[in-house]
């Protein structure tokens, strides 16, 4: 069993919560070879697991995300009526978010899906730091299919919250176009500083 170290996270939604933080420490330690500055990080448990899945392509990290997810989840498993993972920003042939999210809605009974689209290529909201740019890149970008999440009390879903930006934009379409009756969100880890 992975220990975690929940976190509320706030934004548009009526709930959050982080299963734990992205990192517990990065330590500049100087600049490779070709001049980009390399950190010495360390990580919680989840995190470790949630990096190799998603910049190793490591399958067998997945299933302990997923058992500790849904064990956390499953006292809170009747106030959903189903999981929405958020759309993947970036062309990965493993997306990690999405197959996350099916292996916690299998193992909590939940129905999983995938109902948000996006208007356009999501523009990458890593390096943008202007909450008014962000607002910006993001505004317009994702649409909801309301067939799936009229009156429906919806999980988001999602690795990674660092400004709550992307969060806050698809509950807006959520419970607007969408007519949710709620959203809630879930990410496997938070960064410790949010722009």
């Amino acid at each position: 069993m992975i220990a975690i170290n929940p976190q509320k996270i706030t934004g548009k939604w009526l709930a959050g919560m982080a299963l734990d933080f992205h990192t517990t420490r990065s330590t500049p330690i100087g600049p490779n070879a070709q001049g980009h500055m390399q950190f010495d990080t360390s990580r919680p448990e989840i995190a470790e697991l949630l990096y190799r899945l998603k910049y190793r392509q490591d399958r067998s990290a997945a299933q302990a995300i997923i058992t500790t997810a849904a064990n956390y989840l499953k006292p809170y498993r009747s106030k959903f009526d189903v999981i929405i993972p958020v759309p993947p920003s970036t062309p990965r042939a493993l997306q990690p978010v999405i197959l996350l999210a099916h292996g916690i809605g299998a193992a909590v009974g939940l129905p999983v899906i995938d109902c948000v689209g996006t208007t356009r290529a999501p523009a990458q909201l890593k390096g943008v730091e202007d909450p008014t740019q962000r607002a910006q890149l993001l505004n317009g970008l994702y649409t909801v299919d309301a067939r799936h999440t009229a009156r429906k009390r919806v999980l988001l879903f999602d690795d990674l919250f660092r400004s709550g930006s992307t969060l806050n934009a698809i509950t807006d379409v959520l419970l607007q176009a969408g007519q949710a009756m709620s959203v809630s969100v879930l990410t496997i880890t938070r960064t410790r500083s949010h722009h």
